[in-house]
């Protein structure tokens, strides 16, 4: 498969038939998502992969599991959504966050080192770290699914940072921007709708 090929199957997929992933291919997947550039030539990142129930569950302890689609719609409409196929993403995607990331064939928390707080920067080169590991995740993303593995990012809350920073003992200096859980879809699963954008529309020379 060529990358144009793995962009183009690439999708977010937030139901999975549980089937394990092999090590192998977590490792080659992970090995695809090495090669991404990176800020400061160093490649400061590291990857937890919670593929055991047991651990998973203590993971993704603080994470809401009993929102249902009407709960969705009264979140979105206070956000002051109106866009209607971004509304019918939201209200798909806001009850699976739990369960998703508790069927994937493969949890990942990728990690990348932090020296300054990032939350807090003085400038934009203050977050080049977490500018790197983005491209790290979508290496990860576009391999994942030339193996017929699809993902979903998961972008944690303060008490989830928290938590998973204790539980997995993630040292002080190294920061994680999602959940990362990677899959085989199960055959029910549903596809959004997308927005269609031609390139030539959004792309501007010389000035906007």
């Amino acid at each position: 498969m060529n990358i144009y090929e793995a962009i183009y199957l690439r999708k977010t997929v937030r139901d999975f038939n549980e089937k394990d992933i092999d090590e192998d291919i977590i490792r080659k997947i992970i090995d695809a998502g090495l090669q991404a550039p990176t800020n400061n030539h160093m490649r400061q990142w590291e990857f937890i992969i919670i593929k055991d129930k047991a651990s998973r569950l203590k993971v993704i302890d603080k994470i809401v599991n009993n929102t249902t689609k009407e709960d969705s719609e009264k979140i979105i409409d206070k956000w002051g959504m109106t866009d209607q196929l971004q509304r019918e993403m939201y209200i798909e995607a806001i009850p699976k966050q739990y369960q998703m990331l508790l069927t994937a064939g493969c949890l990942i928390i990728p990690c990348f080192y932090q020296s300054k707080p990032l939350l807090k920067p003085s400038n934009l080169s203050d977050l080049n770290s977490f500018a790197s590991i983005w491209c790290c995740i979508e290496n990860i993303l576009l391999t994942a699914a030339s193996e017929g593995i699809f993902g979903v990012t998961r972008i944690p809350f303060d008490k989830e940072i928290e938590h998973l920073r204790e539980v997995l003992k993630i040292p002080e200096d190294y920061e994680f921007p999602c959940y990362l859980a990677l899959g085989y879809p199960d055959e029910n699963v549903k596809q959004i709708r997308q927005h269609e954008i031609k390139a030539e529309d959004r792309m501007h020379f010389n000035k906007w």
